[in-house]
């Protein structure tokens, strides 16, 4: 995996992954950003959020479970001094579908966290994660 940070402007920079796509990344005024783009460490908890939910849909799916939508909220607190690692996250899962198995469900969010998701298990070696499963049936 490879990736590029280039510095544009101000405390604005462009993020390029090796796939191809960019992201823009700024800080806030009082750090001499514009507040043009995400903040890295936002883009942290974003990709954590990501990587759990492609897990938890494709697991779904592969056990054959009628998943149509997931979505997954994440609160996150940091240590008040340098470096400001995460210290708590919260992950609450939004599984829509028609009939599902609560037990799948919450079998997916828990391979996710103890085997697949590399960013859930990166971070939890600063932070104490947490799940919470709400299920809606169509």
């Amino acid at each position: 995996m490879k990736g590029r940070v280039k510095w544009l402007d101000h405390m604005t920079f462009v993020g390029e992954a090796g796939s191809g796509h960019s992201v823009v990344m700024d800080g806030p005024p009082e750090h001499g950003g514009r507040n043009v783009g995400v903040r890295p460490m936002e883009l942290v908890l974003l990709g954590l959020g990501g990587c759990t939910a492609f897990d938890v849909v494709h697991i779904l799916r592969k056990a054959r479970q009628p998943v149509v939508d997931c979505e997954v909220h994440m609160e996150a607190e940091r240590a008040p001094e340098p470096p400001s690692v995460f210290t708590a996250i919260r992950l609450r899962y939004v599984v829509t579908g028609r009939g599902l198995s609560a037990a799948q469900v919450h079998r997916a969010v828990k391979l996710s966290a103890e085997k697949y998701c590399s960013a859930s298990i990166m971070l939890a070696k600063t932070a104490t994660i947490t799940h919470e499963v709400e299920i809606r049936e169509l």
